[in-house]
């Protein structure tokens, strides 16, 4: 049993700044690839960054700059501070793992989801 709780969503106004959380929980042993997605209604989900367990991110090309994601592997925690935000229709943001729960399991772990609202 491994779980992604999100958390940090809200409204925000165009250029302000927001920072997402995601903590792991249950039975890890590692935590390997994390990332966050993010899906507007009636639009396809879509990778927005991700970072591997060696600290290598990876952005969409509509974000860089300013977003930034980290990640604590003490805290089993992954972070999207999103700075700059641009007008965005409600959108939910998914955090997503890559988990070793034993040396021959791994599994790939879905958040419910964080709400964010960019208003103009």
């Amino acid at each position: 049993q491994v779980q992604l709780v999100e958390s940090g969503g809200g409204l925000v106004q165009a250029g302000e700044s927001l920072t997402l959380s995601c903590v792991a929980s249950g039975n890890i042993l590692s935590l390997r690839d994390m990332s966050w997605y993010r899906q507007a209604t009636g639009k396809q989900r879509e990778l927005v960054a991700s970072v591997s367990s060696g600290g290598t991110t990876n952005y969409a090309d509509s974000v860089k700059g300013r977003f930034t994601i980290s990640r604590d592997n003490s805290q089993k925690m992954v972070l999207l501070q999103m700075n700059s935000l641009k007008p965005e229709v409600t959108t939910v943001y998914y955090c997503n793992a890559q988990v070793y729960s034993s040396a021959w399991s791994r599994l790939e772990v879905w958040g419910q989801g964080t709400l964010v609202t960019v208003s103009s």
